[in-house]
């Protein structure tokens, strides 16, 4: 039944898509749909406007018009739906979510000794992880313990030709798109890990567009959830490949630049 009652409206031309707005939604009524933000049915939103503060370019208002009535129950049932999904994602048919959690030895090391002792090159591999996609790696992988941690934007990734020789080796890499993938699951994740992996040190590397400042927003309510205290590095890269900045949480005594 639809009544004149208080709702979101989202305005598509100032929404980007960085999905801030989504877990501040505790009835699960906003969703990232084809790069932006939708609400997926009229009867979860409670039109109180708790999703507004987070979204850096105001495209949320509340706003008075005939809708569906705010239904309590369809949000429980819509929670619990959401939930059980979650709980049953399949694993993909590789088994590289689960089967094939890998520590790897990176092409750009050599035996010494019976140790291995890392040199320096622009043609080899750094990576010592498999996977590496965020929504891939579970928090107990054991090549998360004790770990300093590269969390990239897939963009970054490929923009910066130098990752594999100044930024990836040593580390572990964790890599995702803040636009396109799950905002929540992610914090929820990184909750996680901050929690039980006793991360030594974060690197964030992102893309100097709007829908990359999500990433770093992420990562720090990650550490908020889990009261974590963590040496964060922030980089930005241009569309060309060239470091634009780079901040380090010791520089102005915060853990995270929002860019």
């Amino acid at each position: 039944m639809k009544t004149m009652r208080k709702i979101i409206e989202i305005d598509d031309e100032l929404c980007d898509g960085c999905g801030q707005c989504v877990p501040s939604c505790a009835e699960g009524a906003i969703q990232i749909i084809d790069g932006k933000a939708r609400i997926i049915a009229e009867n979860l939103c409670d039109g109180l406007g708790a999703c507004m503060g987070d979204c850096p370019n105001g495209a949320l208002k509340i706003i008075e018009r005939e809708a569906h009535e705010f239904d309590e129950e369809a949000v429980e049932k819509h929670l619990a739906e959401t939930s059980k999904k979650e709980d049953e994602k399949p694993v993909m048919a590789c088994g590289c979510a689960s089967q094939h959690i890998q520590t790897l030895s990176p092409a750009n090391t050599i035996k010494c000794n019976d140790e291995e002792v890392r040199i320096t090159s622009n043609q080899s591999s750094a990576l010592s992880n498999w996977p590496v996609q965020i929504r891939l790696i579970p928090p107990q992988a054991p090549f998360l313990k004790n770990a300093d941690l590269l969390i990239t934007a897939d963009c970054a990734a490929v923009a910066y030709p130098s990752l594999h020789s100044s930024l990836l080796a040593g580390k572990i890499i964790m890599m995702g798109c803040p636009k396109f993938d799950d905002t929540e699951e992610y914090i929820e994740k990184f909750k996680a890990i901050f929690s039980t992996a006793n991360i030594k040190s974060l690197t964030i590397v992102l893309m100097e567009v709007p829908c990359c400042s999500g990433l770093p927003w992420i990562v720090k309510k990650g550490l908020e959830a889990a009261k974590a205290d963590i040496p964060t590095t922030e980089i930005i890269i241009g569309a060309r490949g060239n470091m634009i900045s780079k901040t380090d949480s010791a520089d102005d005594n915060r853990n995270l630049h929002i860019a």
